[in-house]
């Protein structure tokens, strides 16, 4: 355990390791996007992380046992990201964060549907997806029901509704371009 710090307050502590904005996306986007390597973490990210930050996250977050790093079997010079117990651990964390800014902040729906999901099913789920992470992270036994699959399967649902949506208003609108021409008044 880190015994440094400005003091021995359990919220200062945590806030030490967690206090900044890309610490916590980037567990975010290990936690529920399953995202495990670098390039992922960049590319994939919806805000956009420099690599320079990336980088210095990763190495902190490693130091800070949230998650460990193992060369990737598959691919001689990648890594591979894993959560420990400790960033497991921090899923009620994230359920509270995500259900506080559902309830007070102008959330989209496909970003925050995983969240509802989350706050609907309550600390029996969050131990369900605990679980989860423990066999896809540590390697614990693989638990019968996919609780990741179902939060994604829920994202990926409403993102092609949206985009479904976006598309029916569009055509009536290429069709009210095509058929009014704007009349000039002298």
């Amino acid at each position: 355990m880190r015994e440094t710090g400005r003091s021995g307050c359990p919220i200062n502590l945590t806030l030490e390791i967690l206090g900044d904005r890309w610490s916590l996306i980037v567990l975010r986007d290990v936690m529920f996007g399953n995202r495990r390597h670098f390039r992922e973490l960049l590319t994939k990210s919806d805000e956009g992380i420099a690599s320079n930050i990336l980088a210095d996250r990763l190495k902190r977050l490693v130091g800070n046992g949230l998650l460990s790093w193992s060369d990737d079997a598959s691919h001689k010079q990648k890594g591979i990201y894993s959560l420990t117990e400790m960033g497991i651990s921090l899923v009620p964390v994230f359920a509270a964060m995500a259900s506080w800014g559902r309830r007070f902040l102008a959330v989209t729906e496909e970003m925050s549907i995983r969240a509802e999901l989350l706050e609907q099913g309550g600390p029996k789920l969050w131990q369900d997806f605990m679980a989860e992470l423990r066999a896809l992270h540590l390697g614990a036994p693989v638990p019968e029901v996919s609780v990741l699959a179902g939060l994604t399967a829920a994202y990926q649902e409403v993102v092609e509704r949206k985009r479904a949506q976006g598309r029916a208003l569009e055509e009536p609108l290429s069709r009210l371009e095509v058929g009014c021409t704007p009349t000039s008044t002298s």
